[in-house]
């Protein structure tokens, strides 16, 4: 049994890269966002606590 599948163009190819990785930048986006308002609501001092 052989699948053929879907076969892409070469433009939807192209499109679904740039949707990855415009996803992929907007979660990265997101991660820096979230530490950075996380690390000023706990302020600098939370890095010099006794562990």
């Amino acid at each position: 049994m052989t699948e053929d599948g879907i076969k892409l163009t070469d433009e939807q190819l192209k499109r679904r890269k740039a949707r990855s990785l415009a996803i992929g930048l907007s979660l990265a986006g997101l991660v820096v966002l979230f530490y950075l308002v996380t690390w000023l609501k706990l302020g600098a001092a939370v890095l010099q606590r006794p562990l």
